[in-house]
């Protein structure tokens, strides 16, 4: 879990099955090579599956598994605490700035 990006990919998850595009929209800021590569790394970990379909244009989708689903309750107490603690954080930033 210590890549950047896959807490947020997991999160970004959350609501069910996603395609590839769908997650770069909602996560923003996440260029295409590394949402693969974070991806590829979840699921080689056990934590999203990916489902290839037989149409044209191919079309791929990633979800959760239960062992995915499991991290969710710990990413959204951290997200909680940043999000109580921003301004803390940042003026201590502020004051080691100086």
């Amino acid at each position: 879990m210590s890549n950047t990006w896959n807490a947020v990919v997991i999160w970004a998850l959350r609501h069910g099955p996603r395609r590839p595009g769908r997650l770069r929209e909602e996560i923003g800021g996440i260029r295409p090579k590394v949402l693969t590569e974070t991806l590829r790394r979840l699921e080689h970990n056990g934590l999203v599956t990916r489902r290839a379909y037989a149409e044209a244009p191919p079309r791929v989708e990633y979800e959760l598994t239960a062992l995915g689903r499991s991290l969710l309750e710990p990413i959204g107490a951290f997200g909680e605490w940043a999000h109580d603690h921003a301004d803390e954080v940042m003026a201590a930033q502020d004051a080691g700035a100086g």
